[in-house]
């Protein structure tokens, strides 16, 4: 894969900021201006997200966990805190358990560790919508999940930045990440991960509910598992709240 398009901001400790599908790196918008006076913030998109290129072939979590790796060895700067939402915390998991040379901790926020046969179908329903219809056609259901209700008709010129972002994507490298998602099995690495591990779920989360959370704590040495009043993406709809978690959670380690 070429190289993925990246911005890095800020001084202090590295913090490695990775996005959700169908989202790209201005996702962490807010989050990195509350952050970057005292870290070093990497934000990066995604395979075929943002400005990232797509892949010629399909995928999966390990690929995206290695294309991570990369960028943080391209970085220079040792191990990283690494923090995803949603596909950027199925990320974290697989490079904590690929390569834990890379990383002093991981936060995986409003993500999973595995799916059961009736979500995997949900997946293939999307996939197969995607590839009929384009992005455009899953958007508002999308946005519906992402957020919650109140967040979404207070903040009408972020949601639409958001779903700009998801239409732009085409249809193929949508449908890859989807792919890569539905066939986690993180939950079989995870007892492998031996840096510290924040778990953080959103109380509004009908995509990843706290249930699903509660696995991924459970299944790592040591977890620790916060919650956010907010929908799927957590980061965008409480900012303030997720940064916080993040900081507090770094100077503990």
């Amino acid at each position: 894969m070429p190289a993925l398009h990246s911005i890095v901001q800020g001084q202090g400790p590295v913090i490695v900021l990775s996005h959700a599908l169908g989202c790209d790196l201005h996702m962490w918008d807010e989050v990195t201006a509350l952050l970057q006076d005292r870290y070093t913030i990497v934000r990066y998109d995604q395979r075929g997200h943002g400005r990232s290129p797509a892949s010629a072939t399909d995928f999966n979590m390990h690929d995206l966990a290695q294309d991570a790796a990369e960028l943080i060895a391209g970085l220079g700067r040792g191990a990283v805190h690494f923090a995803g939402v949603s596909m950027g915390g199925m990320t974290a998991q697989a490079l904590a358990a690929l390569h834990p040379d890379m990383v002093r901790s991981i936060t995986i926020a409003n993500s999973a560790a595995r799916y059961d046969d009736a979500a995997q179908q949900g997946w293939q329903a999307r996939i197969d919508t995607v590839r009929a219809q384009g992005v455009a056609s899953i958007a508002d259901g999308a946005l519906q999940r992402w957020l919650s209700p109140e967040f979404v008709a207070s903040h009408a010129a972020r949601v639409a930045r958001m779903r700009d972002s998801l239409v732009a994507i085409d249809p193929q490298p949508y449908a890859q990440a989807c792919q890569a998602v539905a066939g986690i099995a993180l939950h079989e690495t995870n007892a492998a991960i031996r840096c510290p591990a924040l778990v953080i779920a959103g109380t509004l989360d009908a995509a990843t509910p706290l249930a699903m959370s509660q696995e991924i704590a459970d299944g790592i040495a040591g977890a620790e598992l916060a919650t956010i009043d907010a929908a799927h993406i957590s980061c965008v709809e409480q900012p303030e709240r997720f940064a916080a978690l993040l900081d507090g959670f770094i100077q503990r380690v």
